[in-house]
């Protein structure tokens, strides 16, 4: 049925892919420059931890359906509530990661950087960057893959994207081949890119060690 229905209709669900990656590229990309600022601050102002991390820890506790429903009335039926609600979902991952691979660092390689002449800027991009750099794929990579799902439920909201194919079916009768190629299209979506990001994990962990 899913084979039947994408041989069928190949211009609509590459439509509707298009309209998926658009969502989850947007989403990672804001979601990476919003990370890295709060990551840095959370590790040089320990005082700020708590506060950031729990407000990013709360936001996570809340239902992806409950938290597009409140910027619905704010942003509209559209992929700005959508997109929004997937920067937040992938910010506590993204962020988690960056700080812990920061705090990882031993405080020994930062003084041989140090001892070799190194600023704050050359000690971040010489030195931090590519020791973080694994941790930091992996957080891409599990926001990519929350981001996915809540663009799927993001279709009900006018957000396009592959989950139309899903609820479009659910919402016909014995569209059965709408449901399996909304729900194949995301998956395989989901398992492409979780593969993709994590080969690049793990050749960054090659290099970095």
């Amino acid at each position: 049925m899913f084979f039947s229905y994408v041989v069928s209709n190949p211009s609509i669900v590459a439509n509707l892919l298009w309209e998926h990656l658009q969502m989850v590229g947007l989403s990672c990309l804001i979601t990476v420059l919003l990370a890295v600022p709060l990551a840095l601050l959370v590790n040089n102002y320990p005082r700020f931890s708590m506060l950031i991390m729990g407000i990013l820890g709360i936001v996570y506790t809340i239902p992806s359906l409950a938290l597009i429903i409140f910027f619905v009335p704010i942003l509209g039926l559209n992929a700005r509530p959508v997109i929004l609600a997937m920067v937040l979902y992938s910010q506590v991952i993204l962020v988690r990661n960056l700080v812990a691979g920061l705090r990882g660092i031993s405080p020994d390689i930062y003084e041989a950087a140090q001892g070799m002449g190194m600023n704050g800027w050359q000690q971040w991009w010489w030195v931090e960057v590519p020791l973080i750099l694994p941790l930091f794929l992996a957080g891409v990579r599990l926001g990519a893959v929350v981001a996915i799902a809540v663009a799927t439920i993001g279709a009900k909201f006018g957000a396009g994207g592959l989950g139309t194919l899903l609820f479009d079916g659910i919402a016909q009768t014995d569209r059965y081949d709408k449901i399996w190629a909304g729900v194949i299209s995301v998956v395989l979506l989901a398992l492409v890119i979780n593969t993709g990001l994590l080969l690049l994990e793990k050749l960054a962990t090659k290099q970095s060690t």
